[in-house]
């Protein structure tokens, strides 16, 4: 405080008798005053010295896996002795900075959009500059051979457990989004007429996001094969063909390496049970999956292949050979519906007549090797279903296909084939193929006997 001029400018005060008052000049009281309250102030200086240098400075630069720096990311530090805590905030270079800091121990958390990124515990601060940075590549590799300490394996190893856990994340952000692509994919599939262009357009959008899903690749074959039967021009017609195939050969391959990988067989589709078709072509597929949870199995914990994952994994190959058909790879889709039968017991009935279908279809030279091999996948599917049908009636076909005739010109069928059809008609007496059926009896002079009508003996060709 500085005193006033205003006191000194008529000089000495007097009593009133005219004596000076005793006491020093105002001139020099002032300059003592003046003395006293700068000498305090720089005591106060002095005094306050030691309190500012019991903190310290943090800083720090923090940057991501790619050496990118983390803008507008959080920097907290918990001050573990007195639990004070502090946040700072990174500037878009990745910096941040903060003076006033208490020495003491802290555990210093990095995170970004609440979710935490790097973290260091037991960090000690003193009464100097300190700096932390944040290096998530340096984080990653220390976090590896730690990993890899602590669990008794390789470093590459745990770089493999990381990327799987990566690929996880980032399928976990996309499927939502997929899920929604799916859903619209059904709705295109199921609308009357179907637009399986605009299926197709959902699914292949769907792949492109989650390119390691062997359900959105099913799918997409699917929608591929039921499009193809719509297409008048025989080129594109060819060519959907072709995508289903290669589509459906995808997913089984990510199929078998999740199954390779975590010993087991996650969620795919179910059989579609769907019968051939009149014209005795190979039954197509009806493009709808089922909807899995899509998790990607857990490295290191194996799965029990149960009967549904082989169910599933039945219906991949199912659709497959049905595609490999259409494009004339039939050693593939004979091959497929047999691994299809096998993985599924319950609906081996269905794969075998399709397998029958391929054969039938296939054997445009009339080979009796590729006769016999239909009729024995026929047999197999009557003997899981006594009552299909349709088996009975390709199963005549295929008899008839090798039938001889005597030197009076008489048509000799192998035996079975009149019981073949007419087991056929017994079933369904109106069905697409009875009077072809009953035209076949007719030629090998056998009796047609149904269920709805008179049945005569058999005369015996």
């Amino acid at each position: 405080m500085f005193l006033s001029h205003r006191m000194f400018k008529f000089g000495r005060a007097r009593s009133q008798g005219g004596r000076a008052l005793c006491g020093p000049a105002p001139e020099a009281s002032m300059k003592r005053n003046v003395f006293y309250v700068l000498m305090l102030s720089i005591l106060g200086i002095v005094f306050a010295l030691p309190a500012f240098s019991q903190t310290a400075t943090v800083k720090g630069v923090c940057k991501d896996a790619q050496g990118t720096p983390i803008a507008d990311a959080q920097v907290t530090w918990h001050n573990d002795d007195n639990g004070r805590t502090f946040k700072l905030k990174t500037n878009k270079k990745g910096e941040y900075f903060s003076l006033g800091v208490d020495p003491g121990t802290y555990t210093v958390t990095l995170s970004k959009d609440g979710k935490q990124l790097d973290q260091v515990s037991k960090f000690k601060v003193g009464v100097d500059e300190v700096d932390l940075p944040f290096d998530l590549k340096a984080s990653q590799e220390q976090a590896v051979q730690q990993t890899a300490k602590e669990k008794g394996i390789s470093p590459e190893q745990v770089k493999q457990m990381q990327e799987q856990q990566a690929k996880a994340e980032q399928y976990n952000k996309s499927i939502g989004t997929v899920n929604e692509k799916l859903k619209a994919a059904t709705a295109a599939e199921q609308a009357t007429p179907p637009n399986y262009d605009a299926a197709i357009a959902s699914l292949n959008e769907a792949a492109q996001m989650v390119p390691n899903e062997d359900l959105v690749w099913f799918r997409l074959g699917g929608a591929y094969l039921d499009s193809a039967k719509t297409q008048t021009d025989p080129a594109e017609k060819t060519k959907r063909y072709t995508e289903a195939y290669n589509d459906l050969h995808k997913a089984i391959d990510l199929k078998k390496g999740k199954t390779a990988e975590a010993a087991g067989t996650p969620g795919a589709a179910p059989a579609n049970g769907q019968g051939a078709p009149a014209n005795g072509q190979a039954a197509p597929a009806n493009g709808q999956a089922a909807q899995g949870n899509g998790q990607p199995p857990q490295s290191g914990k194996p799965v029990v292949q149960s009967a549904l994952d082989n169910q599933r994994m039945a219906a991949y190959y199912d659709n497959f050979a049905n595609a490999a058909a259409r494009v004339g790879k039939s050693d593939e889709a004979v091959n497929a519906y047999q691994q299809a039968a096998t993985l599924d017991p319950p609906h081996a009935g269905q794969y075998y007549f399709n397998l029958g279908a391929v054969l039938t279809n296939s054997n445009t030279t009339n080979d009796v090797k590729i006769r016999k091999q239909a009729i024995e996948a026929f047999d197999k599917a009557i003997a899981a279903d006594a009552n299909h049908a349709d088996a009975y009636f390709w199963k005549g076909q295929n008899l008839v296909g090798m039938a001889t005739t005597d030197p009076s010109g008489k048509i000799v069928a192998p035996e079975g084939t009149t019981e073949a059809y007419q087991k056929y008609l017994e079933l369904q007496p109106s069905g697409p193929h009875a009077e072809e059926a009953k035209q076949m009896l007719t030629a090998l002079n056998a009796t047609v006997e149904t269920t709805y009508g008179k049945k005569g003996s058999k005369k015996k060709p």
